[in-house]
């Protein structure tokens, strides 16, 4: 059977697609967030490295988040472009208020462990799946690993997979290794919601 392949112009998203997308995008990330925050997991790429800043400095986690992210700005936009760079900041940013304010209006009692680890990462993975495909991001490493593997050869896979075993290492000195299975749990499903769904085959638009 011949598939029809929808025309260009048909396919493209639009600004407000972009918007509606991206503030989708945002709202998911925001609860999975407030989740991971609540149940004191941590997880891997700049999130993980956010929470950890956070707990040891007691510092604001949305604020520790947005200024993690800062730094990979430039790079992503020398890499991916301006259009890239400043829908990140703006979803970035977005985020960083809301996860500041949303505690304030959503408050949440007692989670099992398990069901909040999945929820995290079901959720983290449909916010960055919303976000990648109307061209933003939630910042984050993999900007700097794909710099890495261009200037020295090394597979930005293997890099982005070792910070994470460096951030999840650091986190088990700090936290219950209960509390860290959970968080492992979480990053996998993450992981593994990507992995199924981020294909190029299975979505075809602009």
């Amino acid at each position: 059977m011949v598939e029809h392949t929808p025309s260009p112009d048909r396919i493209r998203h639009s600004p407000v697609d972009d918007a509606q997308g991206i503030g989708f995008g945002v709202i998911m990330a925001a609860l999975g967030m407030h989740i991971l925050t609540h149940m004191g997991f941590v997880t891997g790429q700049t999130t993980g490295l956010a929470v950890l800043i956070a707990h040891l400095t007691s510092l604001p986690f949305p604020a520790v988040y947005f200024a993690v992210t800062l730094p990979f700005l430039g790079l992503a936009w020398k890499r991916l472009g301006p259009r890239f760079a400043l829908k990140t900041l703006f979803t970035t940013a977005a985020l960083s208020a809301l996860v500041a304010v949303l505690p304030h209006w959503v408050e949440f009692g007692r989670i099992e462990p398990a069901v909040a680890a999945i929820l995290f990462g079901l959720l983290f993975g449909i916010a960055a799946l919303a976000a990648i495909r109307h061209g933003g991001s939630f910042g984050g490493l993999s900007v700097l690993w794909i710099e890495l593997q261009d200037r020295t050869g090394f597979p930005a896979g293997h890099a982005q997979l070792l910070s994470d075993v460096v951030i999840f290492g650091l986190a088990a000195l700090i936290l219950p290794m209960d509390t860290l299975a959970y968080s492992f749990l979480g990053a996998a499903v993450f992981s593994l919601f990507l992995a199924v769904n981020h294909r190029r085959d299975r979505y075809v638009a602009a």
